[in-house]
C-alpha cells in the first residue's frame, strides 16, 4: 500500500534558494507526485488536487529564498501542501478544520466493536480495483484529522516524528490519530471482507492490535 518514490540525485538547496529555474524544475519533478496524492487523497477531487500542487509549487518558489532548513525540504513543502489542502477543505465545507487542534476526545480510546480480520489475505485481493474502490470510500468518511495522518504515515510512508513535523502535532498524537484512524477504515472495511468470507476464504474474529498496519 505504501507508495515508493523513485531515487532522484540529491538537490541544492543553495541552487533553490538562489532562484535557478533548472534546479527548481526538478525539485517539482521530485515531489509532485506525492504533492498530487496526498492532495487527492485529501480532497477526493483532481481538479481541486491539481489546484493545491499548482499553489504549493508557487509558495515554494516564493519561500525558498527565506527557507531556514530547521526542517527537511519535503517536511516544509507537505506542510505548505497539507495547508493548502485544508483551505480548500475549509472553503468547500464551510466549516473550520485544523491539523494543530487536537481532537475533542484525544484522550482514551474505547474500544471497537468486533470487525473481521483480514491479515491473512492476499495483497492482490485487497489492492484489487473493487478492493481500491472500497478503501478510498472508507478513507473518504475519516475526519481531516485522521485522514490526514493515515496518508500520510500509511500511505506515503513518512515516520512519525516526519509526519508529527508536517502537522505540528506530538508523535504522541500522531500514533493516537494514526490508530483510530486505522480502527475506523477497519470497522468501515468489515462488509467488504465478510464478502470474502462468505466466499470461501478464512477469517477470523479479532480485536485490533494498536501498531499493526492496514
Amino acid at each position: 500500500m505504501i507508495n515508493r518514490q523513485p531515487v532522484f540525485e540529491p538537490l541544492s538547496l543553495d541552487a533553490l534558494r538562489s532562484g535557478d529555474r533548472a534546479e527548481f524544475s526538478r525539485f517539482v519533478e521530485v515531489y509532485s507526485d506525492v504533492i498530487y496524492r496526498i492532495a487527492f487523497k485529501m480532497l477526493e477531487n483532481p481538479q481541486d488536487a491539481e489546484d493545491v500542487l499548482q499553489e504549493t509549487f508557487i509558495k515554494a518558489f516564493r519561500g525558498l529564498k527565506n527557507f531556514e532548513g530547521r526542517s527537511s525540504l519535503s517536511t516544509w513543502l507537505y506542510r505548505i501542501a497539507t495547508n493548502e489542502a485544508l483551505m480548500i477543505l475549509r472553503r468547500n465545507k464551510q466549516v473550520f478544520v485544523s491539523i494543530d487542534e487536537p481532537l475533542e476526545d484525544e484522550g482514551e480510546t474505547p474500544p471497537p466493536r468486533q470487525f473481521i480480520d483480514w491479515c491473512c489475505l492476499p495483497e492482490e485481493e485487497l489492492m484489487s480495483a473493487e478492493g481500491r474502490v472500497n478503501l478510498d470510500r472508507a478513507i473518504e468518511t475519516l475526519s481531516p484529522n485522521l485522514r490526514i495522518v493515515f496518508v500520510l504515515r500509511d500511505l506515503e510512508g513518512l515516520s512519525t516524528q516526519e509526519t508529527g513535523e508536517i502537522l505540528n502535532i506530538s508523535e504522541m498524537a500522531v500514533k493516537t490519530r494514526l490508530s483510530r484512524a486505522r480502527l475506523r477504515l477497519r470497522e468501515n472495511l468489515t462488509g467488504y471482507f465478510k464478502e470474502y468470507s462468505l466466499s470461501g476464504l478464512s477469517f477470523s474474529e479479532s480485536q485490533p492490535v494498536e501498531n499493526e498496519g492496514i
